[in-house]
């Protein structure tokens, strides 16, 4: 059967699932809107919060990242995975017991301030259209290849999909939509890993296969990853990394970001009871386990293939012809995100380090690396062809791609309509709104932050990923100290946390504009981004993780100077704590 018409089985079938599950399960009430009536059973809803979890970043372009660069970038593995296990252990069954729908909800009563609220909620929009950037960006590579249309009409696709069963079913609908997307998700990941794992080790599991003898040279395959890297140039793949300051920072900015991210953390508000948030929480980390785990070996075992394919001699050999291209090659440059240049005109693809060449480069005189664009985003997309594997696996991977980045975008795009309808709009300018009125609300906000989502998606500032650890450094900065101040502090006030969300933020989205301008508006950027104009050498993408710490000391500052919270917050905050948060939570 033709490629192009088992991608079309996979992924329409896929498709039909999702909005089939969407009207079943359509939200007729304000609570199913946003909580799905706190009638989830905690193993659902583990699977559900993997699958909101796991983004276009985690499937399409953590390996691409890991592949690049090898240990340097195993930052976001460490930082992601630990992050959810500070969420899991210090904020989930506490917000749960606190019973609101979501985290403006809890900062502005906790902190029995509106103007909290509004913090807490520009915060929130600014952390979830940073974020569904990044989701965006992965389903438009998704299509673009594998639907064979441009990225504008994957985008459209991908929109139009999501607005059916969101808007749709809300919280309902998408915690049983988000069930079903990760079941298609690790399946489609795990497979093609297993085969590839297989066909360069034996090793059926990927995770042992990737410190297995690799079956061709009869030596560790890292071992043979780092030998034929270096001598292409390239830095070792096990032992590179760069700033290690940098490295310690941006770890904790994606493990704070991790655990203030509005659209994760609502998923626990939807159990019956606190005891439920701490089982689906354990759930959920068995679940994102069963995909980590497998992707450093994807990564590494991509990237041998991807040398061996353009050395198919040996590095001694000679390199590929550009008539002799594979199939997936040709396929991936028609995208616009693999591109290759034949700059001395010899026929072959010269593959190596231009920063550092090996000696062969003078001596037969290659112009320069000739594989001049590679988009981290298609590595793991591409692997089942780069490894010929057979067609329905490519079509699966597909399908896989596509519920990433949809499970995530719904889960983000709810965070958004909730804030708007229920936070700004309930709480803020219309307390006295009918449920009615405000289910309505609900749903044209989330079509609005759709069709922004939309707009925002066609010009992406960045890889998948890069994009998505801004919006981690965002929620690290801003959301995540209230939060933590807000259920350990019993004494902090509105006042300081007001404060503190204010410097974290600002600090955080001025520093970012300031050395990565460029990023989000071409041509904009203030001084060059590059580590010699950093300030302290501290990364754009790691300053999350200060932006906290000032948001922390703002906060006691300013408590310093103010009244302490109010008697009835305090005991409020003692209550939240009481270790008997196994019983039942009440909803208030």
């Amino acid at each position: 059967m033709d490629q192009y018409i088992l991608n079309l089985i996979f992924v329409g079938g896929s498709f039909a699932l999702y909005i089939g599950i969407a009207i079943w399960a359509r939200a007729g009430s304000t609570s199913d809107f946003y909580a799905a009536s706190r009638g989830v059973n905690p193993v659902v809803n583990g699977a559900a919060t993997a699958a909101d979890w796991m983004s276009a970043a985690s499937f399409i372009s953590m390996a691409g990242l890991i592949a690049a660069v090898g240990y340097g970038n195993s930052t976001f593995l460490m930082g992601w995975t630990g992050g959810y296990v500070l969420l899991a252990m210090l904020l989930a069954p506490y917000l749960r017991k606190f019973g609101r729908f979501t985290v403006p909800d809890f900062i502005g009563d906790r902190f029995y301030s509106q103007t909290a609220r509004l913090v807490a909620v520009i915060s929130l929009l600014i952390i979830s259209i940073t974020y569904v950037i990044g989701q965006m960006t992965g389903a438009a590579v998704a299509f673009s290849r594998f639907l064979e249309v441009d990225s504008t009409t994957g985008l459209f696709i991908a929109s139009g999909v999501v607005f059916c069963y969101a808007v749709l079913g809300g919280m309902k609908g998408i915690t049983y939509t988000q069930l079903a997307q990760y079941v298609v998700l690790i399946i489609a990941y795990t497979i093609p890993a297993v085969f590839i794992s297989l066909q360069l080790t034996g090793n059926p599991l990927p995770p042992l296969g990737l410190w297995s003898t690799h079956t061709e040279t009869g030596q560790p395959l890292l071992t043979t990853l780092n030998q034929v890297l270096m001598d292409l140039g390239f830095n070792d793949y096990t032992g590179n990394h760069g700033s290690t300051f940098n490295m310690v920072l941006f770890t904790m900015s994606l493990m704070v970001g991790t655990a203030g991210l509005p659209h994760v953390i609502i998923r626990f508000f939807t159990v019956p009871r606190v005891a439920d948030a701490r089982t689906s929480a354990g759930w959920a980390l068995v679940f994102i386990a069963l995909l980590y785990t497998v992707a450093p070996a994807v990564g590494a075992m991509a990237r041998l293939n991807i040398i061996t394919t353009l050395w198919p001699q040996g590095i001694e050999g000679e390199p590929l012809a550009f008539d002799a291209k594979p199939d997936w090659m040709l396929n991936w440059e028609r995208t616009g995100l693999l591109r290759f240049e034949d700059k001395n005109g010899d026929g072959l693809i010269q593959y190596y380090n231009e920063a550092r060449p090996p000696a062969r480069a003078a001596e037969e005189g290659w112009a320069g690396n000739e594989m001049v664009l590679f988009n981290n985003d298609i590595l793991v997309l591409a692997n089942p062809e780069i490894a010929q594997l057979p067609g329905w696996v490519i079509g699966l991977i597909a399908a896989g791609g596509l519920a990433a980045a949809l499970s995530t975008a719904a889960g983000l795009l709810l965070a958004i309509s909730s804030a708007v309808s229920h936070d700004l709009l309930k709480k803020m300018i219309a307390p006295n709104i009918s449920e009615k009125s405000e289910l309505l609300a609900a749903r044209i906000s989330m079509a609005f932050a759709i069709a922004l989502a939309t707009w925002l998606g066609l010009n992406p500032p960045g890889f998948a990923a890069q994009v998505v650890a801004l919006a981690f450094g965002l929620a690290a900065a801003s959301l995540f100290p209230a939060i933590m101040m807000g259920i350990f502090s019993k004494k902090m006030n509105s006042t300081g946390a007001i404060v503190g969300m204010l410097v974290g933020l600002l600090s955080t989205v001025l520093y970012i504009f300031t050395y990565l301008g460029w990023f989000f508006v071409p041509g904009t950027n203030m001084l060059p981004n590059t580590p010699d104009n950093w300030l302290f050498g501290i990364s754009p993408l790691s300053f999350g993780s200060v932006g906290a710490v000032l948001n922390f000391i703002a906060a006691y500052i300013t408590l310093s100077m103010t009244k302490e919270a109010p008697a009835e917050i305090q005991e409020l905050v003692e209550s939240i704590r009481v270790p008997k948060g196994a019983g039942a939570a009440v909803d208030h």
